[in-house]
């Protein structure tokens, strides 16, 4: 199936980008390009490939997976103690994501 500019147009409103004409001729053939290679991964058979935690390092060498050690945290007026603005004891932060016509209610 190749795509057509409304899916590039389409994948960019996904992330919330907004693209010019320009951009969608220049990322339809990479996005299709993209699309056609993960088609040609998903035709592999590999039922005979064990699952991995990770692909660098057996799961028990891998140094990002460490063991679940408790250890003392931040009281909540210690932690709230430098924030810059707070309400009713959590951070208060501005909005970064408005809500769109496409989203439901």
């Amino acid at each position: 199936m190749a795509l057509e500019e409304k899916d590039v147009r389409y994948v960019a409103e996904l992330a919330h980008l907004e693209i010019t004409p320009e951009e969608v001729q220049k990322f339809l053939p990479q996005l299709d390009s993209i699309l056609q290679h993960m088609q040609k991964l998903n035709e592999l058979d590999t039922s005979q490939v064990e699952p991995m935690a990770q692909v660098t390092y057996p799961a028990a060498a891998n140094p990002s997976l460490r063991s679940d050690q408790p250890h003392k945290t931040f009281e909540q007026e210690e932690a709230l103690a430098n924030a810059p603005d707070q309400s009713a004891g959590c951070f208060r932060v501005p909005r970064v994501i408005e809500k769109s016509e496409h989203e439901p209610n």
